[in-house]
């Protein structure tokens, strides 16, 4: 059997892990044969591959990114791009696929399946906004990243008194936000689910600065908005997928709180610090285990499904249950963060 691997969407910590693992025990366990395809679903739609075996993947488990590249190629907006996927398959010898991504590379693949393609999905996203799984890799080592540069922050932030706004990834779940800003101590938190009232965001921040010795540490989703207003756009364009490219709620936070308070307030975007680098041992253990258990999926022929982790297990899921939804922030996690602001 010869199956085709590929990587979609952002990058992530922990999808060379996914691949090492899914090649190891295809190879060791089933005798497969494997096809890397480059830079996401534009590799299997131009047939562009590269070759993977025990060899290319060795070395690669603490390496963050991809070795395959990626891209955000949406392969359901080009013309005939389906079939095109098809035949390059069958030219390849390409007998099933296991696509490694999050909600748009995870849509199309359920896409595919739907039109009779053999296809398994692990779930990847520092997000962890996909749904049916409890997390996804890549996560954890975004917290961490954001966190250790909240720390940071705090002591500089009470150094010169002033507001320090972090913002991170999220553009319509605030998981990032919520997990760094509990574990960095952060006194205020806003994610996309909770639009905020910047009255209340501001009392925050005055009853912090009134402390007289500690300054007010915000965290804040790229994709949260106050209540009577828009999510702050950096520019207008979008991707394939038709996200719109967010950022700039950082900034703006910053001025009106210096323009409420009187106080200095600083933004310091994470951006893609938060994705990059090696991953934590969290996610490579996680990852290991999902190419682990992707593999078997397609042993068993056991296709249009995605592994997934529910508790401690790794299960397999459909992957119109991961796809149909996202998983965002439940009031009542958002309610055991709000017990700290101010």
């Amino acid at each position: 059997m010869r199956v085709g691997v590929l990587t979609g969407g952002g990058d992530c910590p922990g999808l060379n892990a996914v691949i090492r693992a899914v090649v190891r025990k295809g190879i060791n366990e089933y005798g497969f044969e494997f096809v890397g395809f480059r830079d996401g679903w534009r590799g299997p739609l131009e047939g562009d591959t590269m070759p993977l075996d025990t060899e290319a993947v060795r070395g690669i488990l603490p390496r963050g990114g991809t070795i395959l590249g990626s891209s955000r190629t949406n392969l359901m907006k080009i013309d005939n791009g389906v079939a095109r996927v098809r035949e390059n398959l069958s030219e390849l010898g390409v007998d099933a696929l296991v696509a490694i991504g999050g909600e748009d590379t995870l849509g199309v693949a359920r896409q595919l399946t739907e039109q009779g393609l053999p296809v398994v999905g692990v779930p990847k996203t520092i997000d962890n906004d996909l749904n049916a799984t409890d997390y996804t890799f890549g996560f954890d080592t975004a917290v961490n990243i954001a966190t250790e540069a909240i720390d940071r922050l705090h002591t500089t932030a009470e150094s010169h008194h002033r507001a320090l706004i972090v913002e991170v990834m999220g553009r319509h779940a605030g998981w990032i936000a919520l997990h760094s800003g509990m574990a960095g101590g952060a006194n205020v938190i806003l994610i996309p689910e909770r639009p905020f009232d910047i009255e209340r965001v501001v009392a925050h921040v005055e009853s912090r600065f009134a402390t007289k010795r500690y300054a007010p540490i915000l965290v804040v989703a790229e994709g949260a908005h106050p209540i009577d207003g828009q999510m702050e756009l950096s520019t207008g364009e979008k991707d394939a997928f038709g996200h719109v490219r967010l950022g700039g709620i950082g900034q703006s936070l910053a001025d009106e709180i210096e323009r409420r308070t009187h106080k200095e307030a600083r933004s310091v975007v994470l951006g893609h610090v938060q994705r990059g680098g090696t991953p934590t041992a969290f996610d490579r253990v996680l990852a290991t285990r999902l190419g682990v258990h992707a593999i078997d999926a397609v042993k068993e022929a056991d296709f249009g499904k995605m592994v997934a982790l529910q508790g401690t297990e790794i299960v397999r899921v459909d992957l119109a249950a991961a796809t149909d939804k996202l998983k965002t922030v439940p009031t009542e996690r958002y309610a055991e963060a709000e017990v700290f602001f101010g």
